[in-house]
């Protein structure tokens, strides 16, 4: 790093990359710095510096000791162990170490403690609540929320004509043909286990997953302004069912709040809605499939007087950006899902539903709110 760089930070004050420590003597404070860097995006600790970023300084003696306490925290505090690089770096004639902490590629971390701390702007905390914790093994690849078992939701729940049907159609033979129990066909389509139905195949395959799951409905709305105003609304609908049910609910309560444009079709004709059919699919079914099923929270879907609105539960998994999914870019947060959910809804799997819609209708924003923990797509109205 430039002295001017450090000499920036340090005048800048502490935030979620860089930290600043007098001196470290405890090797389990170290250690939750480090865990809470490594679990987020990485950053730095600058020791030698006050909390209002002045320097202090260190001794030869100190920056040995530090070294020495760094490697050995590194190794034996931090779960599984991590690679800091430190630096010694002379400012103003005074001696400062900085510790360089990127972020982790085995994610979540955790000190010797078992205790997962996480950023919390220019602090850490610890992560506490269950859904945190699935969270960060979520991002880490090690869960994923569509096997978790649903909550009571087993066999004799499933709407057995629906799963007959589209097993015949899936596999080319009928449910009565296989020479095994239906829980154990159960569990070899990772639909579930001893009996249990998962999240996937409760929301796909039973009866009505809303009774066990509440939250994983559609709350859909029709406002005549351009903002929510207490109770004054055209329609309002909470979707429930089979997400193939919820699928097709929703895409008749955004058809029929927009407008419909007769163009050069015949006067009998019921014209083609201001924003085209496939874009309202792939955003839909792009909400459905990706949204965070460990947020218990529903999809929004709002129409205003001027667009149209889809929020889904939980930013963008891992790495992604809206930048990133334009240019056609994916990550399945859901994969057991999206590999049924191409076989029951207009779901392609190919990450290039973003790009179809914007190709089709540019009047596309997409909002990735990590501080709200949502994903939203705003489609303006008045544009065909």
């Amino acid at each position: 790093m430039e002295t001017i760089e450090i000499m920036q930070i340090l005048a800048q004050g502490e935030d979620s990359e860089n930290q600043f420590k007098k001196n470290i003597t405890n090797a389990d404070s170290l250690a939750a710095e480090m865990v809470a860097f490594s679990n987020g995006k990485g950053g730095r600790i600058f020791i030698g510096v006050d909390d209002d970023g002045s320097i202090s300084g260190l001794t030869s003696e100190d920056v040995k000791r530090l070294n020495q306490l760094i490697s050995n925290t590194s190794s034996q505090n931090v779960k599984p162990a991590i690679n800091p690089t430190t630096k010694n770096i002379f400012l103003n004639n005074t001696l400062i170490l900085v510790v360089n902490i990127p972020a982790g590629i085995n994610k979540p971390y955790q000190d010797k403690n078992g205790i997962f701390w996480v950023k919390n702007g220019a602090d850490k905390r610890k992560a506490t609540s269950r859904e945190e914790i699935q969270r960060l093994f979520q991002r880490s690849g090690l869960i994923h929320a569509d096997e978790v078992l649903a909550n009571g939701l087993t066999i004799p729940d499933l709407d057995m004509d629906y799963f007959r049907t589209f097993f015949q159609k899936r596999y080319g033979d009928s449910l009565e043909n296989q020479q095994m129990p239906l829980e154990q066909i159960i569990n070899n389509m990772n639909l579930g286990h001893n009996g249990t139905l998962n999240l996937t195949g409760a929301l796909l395959f039973s009866k009505n997953p809303s009774n066990r799951l509440p939250s994983f409905i559609v709350k859909a709305g029709c406002f005549p302004g351009e903002k929510i105003t207490g109770g004054n609304y055209i329609d309002s609908r909470d979707i429930s069912g089979k997400m193939s049910d919820i699928f097709h609910q929703t895409m008749n309560f955004v058809l029929s709040n927009i407008r419909h444009i007769q163009g050069e079709q015949t006067v009998n004709s019921q014209g083609e809605p201001e924003i085209p059919r496939i874009v309202l699919e792939e955003l839909i079914v792009n909400a459905l499939v990706h949204r965070d099923y460990f947020i218990s929270a529903p999809i929004r879907v709002f129409v205003f007087a001027d667009r149209v609105e889809i929020i889904s539960p939980g930013n963008l998994p891992n790495n992604l950006t809206v930048e990133n999914i334009k240019a056609g870019n994916s990550n399945s947060r859901n994969p057991v899902l999206a590999s049924f959910a191409n076989h029951i809804l207009p779901y392609r799997g190919y990450g290039s539903g973003i790009l179809r819609a914007l190709e089709n209708y540019p009047a596309i924003d997409f909002i990735d709110d990590r501080d709200g923990n949502l994903f939203k797509c705003i489609i303006i109205r008045g544009m065909a």
